[in-house]
Formats: structure tokens, C-alpha cells, sequence
């Protein structure tokens, strides 16, 4: 039986793909957009820690209160019954899991409409830019062939029989 292809090959062609990843990181990295990486970072930290802080302060006392009477629970119920200890080690707490759902959700959606539309809306706009100055470059080159054309033309019409203008004729002959 013939060994797989994958056994013939060099062992270094099989990390190719590793090596064009980590060429690609070694770009990022030297761009310089790892201190912009490092700024969203923090700035997203931080905004985490808000938005958590609104659910907790804001969500999750109208979750216990539809949750029952037991405040300190919250939404939720507890798989064993018996002592106090035994409940809250096996409560299943259906609040809290909201709150994390309802912290990405808040989270998500900030950082699409603060970070991720805005930078979609300058990319559009940088490529018509683009696009305009590309078109008149495309127009002026038009304008000098256009020129060129008529220069030709009149030439030719100066009754040369071909396109073509003669060279000046030597001085010192």
C-alpha cells in the first residue's frame, strides 16, 4: 500500500499555512495597529464593565422581582430541596444567564453602532473618493488623447500622407 501524499511531503510544507499565519501576524504586529488593538482593548473593558453594571443595578432587580420571593435567588429554582446549604449549592440560576445574554446583547450592539457602522460608513465613503479621483484621472487622460487626436488630424490634413511628422532636418548637412 502507497504512503499517503501527506507522508511524501517535506515536513517544512506542512507547516506552511502555520508560516503564512504568523506572517501575517508579523505584519499586524510591525503596521503598528497593535497599539490600536491595545486602545480598543481598554476602551472595551471598560465599557463592559459599565454595561454590566447597568444590567446588575438595573435588569436584575426586575428579574428577581418577577422571580419570586426569594430576592437573594432571583429567577431560578434549585435541583435538591432540603437545608439552605444544599438549595443554594444546586440552584440553577435562569437570572444570572439572563443578565450575562442580556450584557453581550447591550455590548454587542454599542460597539456595532459606536465602533463598527462608523468605520463601514468612512470605508464607503473613502472608496467613492477613490472612485471619483480615478474617473477624472480617466477624463484628463481622455482630454490629452482627445488633443493628441486633433493635432494628428490636422497634420494629416495639411496633406502629410501618413500620421506620422517628419523629423527636422539636420542643421549642419
Amino acid at each position: 500500500m502507497a504512503a499517503p501524499d501527506v507522508l511524501r511531503r517535506p515536513v517544512w510544507l506542512c507547516f506552511e499555512r502555520t508560516f503564512s499565519m504568523l506572517k501575517g501576524f508579523k505584519d499586524f504586529f510591525t503596521r503598528g495597529n497593535v497599539i490600536d488593538l491595545a486602545v480598543a482593548f481598554v476602551i472595551g473593558a471598560a465599557f463592559a464593565a459599565l454595561v454590566n453594571g447597568f444590567v446588575s443595578r438595573i435588569i436584575t432587580p426586575i428579574l428577581n422581582a418577577v422571580g419570586g420571593d426569594n430576592m437573594v435567588n432571583g429567577l431560578g429554582f434549585s435541583i435538591r430541596h432540603g437545608s439552605s446549604e444544599i438549595e443554594a449549592r444546586t440552584f440553577v440560576d435562569i437570572g444570572g444567564l439572563i443578565n450575562l445574554v442580556i450584557v453581550f446583547f447591550i455590548t454587542a450592539a454599542v460597539v456595532y453602532f459606536i465602533f463598527v457602522l462608523p468605520k463601514q460608513k468612512y470605508d464607503e465613503l473613502r472608496a467613492r473618493i477613490d472612485k471619483n479621483a480615478e474617473t477624472a484621472e480617466e477624463e484628463k487622460v481622455s482630454e490629452d488623447v482627445a488633443l493628441l487626436r486633433e493635432i494628428r488630424d490636422a497634420l494629416v490634413g495639411q496633406g502629410s500622407t501618413s500620421p506620422h511628422v517628419p523629423p527636422p532636418s539636420d542643421p549642419i548637412a
